[in-house]
């Protein structure tokens, strides 16, 4: 795992705040916040309902933006910039690894119908600093 692979899992540790972006059926673009996880291999995961707004537009056009910055607002220096491709997963296993009780608010359970969990895999990460103009980037080897 390179130096920068490591600096973005540091940012982006544990469960965060995120801003999606996504494109809808008229071409627009659509922000809304998510809360994540990324994991060792950079893709992003959230759980979402099936029958959202985001899944109907990641099911028509499944490039995703995703941005977060650093937890503490007022020490924030550093921000990530990810362009990916969603993945909407219903597979029990899925769910069941992604599943906390914090979701029991929204879902009955891990077997809810409409309970659904996204991985974005990114194609490009950018990661912003104050102290610099252009942004390091990451992109997977081919």
């Amino acid at each position: 795992m390179s130096d920068l692979q490591k600096r973005i899992i540091d940012l982006a540790k544990g469960s965060r705040l995120l801003n999606l972006a996504t494109v809808t059926e008229d071409g627009k673009p659509w922000v809304r916040y998510v809360t994540g996880k990324i994991d060792e291999g950079l893709s992003i995961r959230f759980s979402t309902r099936l029958d959202s707004d985001k899944v109907r537009h990641m099911r028509g056009n499944p490039n995703v933006h995703v941005t977060l910055g650093e937890k503490d607002v007022m020490k924030a220096k550093r921000w990530l910039q990810i362009e990916g491709t969603a993945e909407i997963s219903t597979a029990q296993a899925e769910r069941d690894a992604f599943w906390h009780d914090g979701l029991k608010a929204i879902f009955k359970g891990p077997d809810d119908p409409n309970y659904g969990v996204v991985s974005v895999n990114p194609c490009r990460i950018e990661l912003g600093s104050l102290g610099s103009l252009a942004p390091e980037v990451w992109q997977p080897e081919e």
